[in-house]
């Protein structure tokens, strides 16, 4: 018999629970909340989250969400990560009007239509749905066309992937991105580009025999007797300080002078 008030299929899912954002925030009131990290706990349910309705910054990352239903009512988040999760749509987030960064690499997202519902966010300039670093990833990121078709679906966004697309420092960016494609071998038939020849001749490289020279080691003989003269010297010196001091200080006695 399931226990009252518990769905079909809901037993050992986590969930969000006042109790929980109590203890994490140290807040009373869910309305309070402005910064909430709740990375890696292994959620599946976002229960009450949606009462905590002036959160701005939220990190979900690490989990097993498969919906974001309660983020509609959070209009003040500007900052939200739900990385590595489960997640097969971002539908609830077009309410989130102040919404300025997403990440959502590493879940189920697998088409670019299943972006539509971010069209309509004016604040969104940062969205990653790639992270190479931590290998994560979404399957629509697989499509040769993926980052032309987000751009123009999302043509508001500054930065991709953590790459910035419009603005300053955008060029730089394109510029690798062209050397990129330029370095892997065209499938398209077409001329091939001409093969790489090497700047230098052969054996340019390659170390050349030193060349004896008369000056050169007579110079290095001077040296050599300079630094013996210099050991000799060091050794003579030591040995006249010991005396010195073996002299002016009899064996068990000691001096102390006042200034």
């Amino acid at each position: 018999m399931e226990p009252p008030g518990e769905k079909p299929g809901e037993a050992g899912r986590l969930r969000i629970t006042p109790q929980l954002l109590k203890s994490r925030t140290g807040e009373f009131a869910l309305e309070s909340i402005l910064l909430l990290k709740l990375r890696g706990l292994g959620l599946a349910d976002l229960g009450c989250l949606g009462e905590c309705l002036g959160l701005e910054w939220l990190d979900l990352s690490g989990n097993e969400l498969t919906q974001l239903g309660p983020l509609a009512s959070l209009r003040q988040l500007a900052v939200l990560n739900v990385s590595n999760n489960r997640l097969t749509g971002l539908e609830p987030l077009a309410a989130c009007e102040n919404l300025q960064s997403l990440n959502a690499a590493g879940n189920l997202l697998a088409t670019p239509s299943q972006l539509q519902c971010l069209a309509g966010l004016r604040c969104l300039e940062h969205l990653r749905l790639r992270d190479p670093l931590a290998r994560l990833s979404n399957p629509l990121c697989t499509s040769p066309s993926y980052w032309a078709a987000v751009r123009e679906l999302l043509p508001g966004l500054k930065v991709i992937d953590g790459e910035r697309v419009t603005g300053r420092g955008s060029e730089l960016y394109q510029l690798c991105r062209d050397l990129d494609s330029s370095l892997h071998p065209s499938s398209s038939p077409g001329p091939r580009a001409t093969e790489a020849k090497p700047w230098v001749e052969p054996g340019y490289w390659e170390s050349r025999p030193t060349r004896s020279s008369s000056i050169l080691e007579e110079a290095c003989r001077q040296f050599q007797d300079t630094l013996q003269e210099c050991w000799d010297l060091d050794r003579q010196a030591s040995d006249s300080l010991a005396q010195a001091e073996q002299a002016l200080g009899p064996v068990g006695t000691t001096s102390s002078f006042v200034f």
